[in-house]
């Protein structure tokens, strides 16, 4: 599993948006409220940093200290997914909190989404699944970070993406923890 570290290597302009002393996420609650741990890689980036969106393309999204029951709710009821499944467009893959459901970290704003396939071993181990929208699935046996790491190196490949993703030079800009 890759540290954060090494995504920022290949993301150096998301830097200058990490939280010193980390964000004060409360995983407890909120893997409690989940009912399940979360990958390492996925709790070291979001206690780091907030939202990223790289590109302006793709969004990580992390829980935001004090809405962590906000976040699990989201991921535990994510309705397109279910919309999805119930019409039988998810191939084999099931919505979380089924036995191997995903739970959604990422999106794009052409309408990917970029899931962890669960299951009750070490959460470190659940590969990233992607549903394109085009409709395509795929999965990847990496971490979230990792994932990450091979779109920008171009070592992962991730049918339906624009070719243009990411560019040579990717921006990544936080997005606010405010609460208004």
């Amino acid at each position: 599993m890759l540290r954060i570290e090494e995504l920022e290597a290949v993301l150096p302009s998301m830097t200058r948006w990490r939280v010193p002393g980390g964000r004060g996420v409360d995983w407890a609650a909120l893997e409690a409220e989940l009912g399940t741990a979360l990958p390492s890689d996925f709790r070291s980036l979001a206690e780091a940093y907030p939202v990223l969106v790289i590109d302006d393309f793709l969004s990580v999204s992390v829980p935001v200290p004090g809405t962590e029951a906000s976040w699990a709710a989201e991921a535990r009821e994510d309705e397109i997914l279910q919309d999805l499944y119930e019409i039988g467009d998810t191939e084999d893959y099931v919505p979380y909190p089924q036995p191997g459901g995903l739970i959604s970290w990422a999106e794009s704003n052409s309408g990917d989404a970029f899931y962890w396939r669960t299951s009750p071993a070490n959460p470190d181990a659940w590969p990233v699944v992607v549903r394109g929208d085009n409709g395509d699935w795929s999965e990847f046996p990496v971490g979230a970070v990792e994932f990450l790491v091979g779109v920008d190196r171009r070592t992962i490949h991730v049918g339906g993406m624009p070719g243009d993703f990411p560019s040579d030079h990717p921006q990544v800009v936080g997005l606010s923890d405010r609460i208004d």
